[in-house]
């Protein structure tokens, strides 16, 4: 009988998602690593702030990292 193969958690994207208490999925903001002085300073602080993952990416996302913990 032909061993399983274990699903493996997607090392890109275990560095950028973190999994709440909840489940939900937490990530960081696009459009903050460079060129803040043309934004507004409002824009910088609100970019700063994590945000969660959408509905439709989820399901996808959540297959990737399975065996995060």
């Amino acid at each position: 009988m032909a061993k399983k193969v274990k699903q493996k958690t997607h090392s890109g994207l275990k560095k950028r998602i973190k999994i709440t208490a909840t489940g939900k999925l937490m990530r960081h903001q696009a459009y903050s690593n460079h060129l803040a002085a043309s934004k507004t300073t409002k824009q910088n602080r609100q970019l700063r702030a994590e945000t969660t993952v959408h509905k439709s990416d989820e399901k996808r996302i959540k297959r990737l990292i399975a065996n995060m913990k």
